[in-house]
């Protein structure tokens, strides 16, 4: 599991605490961000439980702070800005296997809106997917470890290499062949964005792995 990945179940896990859980959905449902002793009143919890479950938020970057003068003064005397929170930026999805049908759709789209003005959206495809996989892979030393950080799960196998996921698993089911020759475009850029040169993407459908696999060049 890579990095982000990893860091996105650990954002999961941090809302499985009920407490943290309850003050979590109490927030990202106000209209307007909320200081601790707002979450304290209404839920009932001692200000300085709600203070730790809070900033454990935070730190996940599931909530955002802000500060903010409450009183409406300014200048000298108005006191120290309150801390309040609100929903963050940030969007937490986990699968397990990876996959990861928002990149998919993005490349699709992107595809799907050039076509109208050029020609041949599954020309276009491949050309964005080995775009997209040379500038995921950019100055990265090694192939096999892009493939693993993007959902492949790559499994070295002789002078080749298996990948033993599809992070597209449900789309390439449905329609095998678009999907298919997507993958082969991310992962022929992801070989040009490493310099790899001793390793060719083919697509070689079998049970139980990517169409794609590795082959000597």
């Amino acid at each position: 599991m890579h990095k982000s990945q990893a860091g996105a179940l650990a954002a999961v896990a941090t809302l499985d605490e009920p407490t943290r859980r309850r003050l979590y959905e109490y927030v990202v449902r106000r209209p307007a961000p909320v200081s601790r002793d707002d979450v304290a009143s209404a839920l009932g919890v001692p200000r300085a439980t709600v203070a730790f479950h809070l900033d454990r938020l935070v730190e996940e970057q599931l909530l955002a702070v802000e500060y903010e003068r409450r009183s409406g003064r300014t200048g000298p005397g108005a006191g120290r800005p309150a801390k309040v929170y609100r929903r963050s930026d940030r969007q937490v999805s986990v699968s397990v296997p990876e996959r990861h049908y928002e990149l998919a759709g993005e490349l699709l789209a992107a595809a799907i809106e050039e076509a109208g003005e050029t020609g041949s959206a599954r020309e276009i495809l491949g050309r964005r997917a080995r775009g997209h996989g040379a500038e995921l892979a950019a100055g990265a030393p090694d192939v096999v470890a892009v493939l693993e950080e993007h959902g492949f799960e790559p499994r070295v196998e002789g002078d080749g290499v298996l990948l033993a996921n599809c992070p597209f698993h449900r789309l390439a089911r449905k329609h095998p062949r678009l999907v298919c020759e997507m993958n082969l475009g991310l992962v022929e850029g992801m070989l040009a964005g490493t310099g790899e040169d001793r390793l060719r993407a083919r697509l070689d459908p079998q049970p139980g792995f990517c169409c794609v696999r590795l082959a000597p060049a």
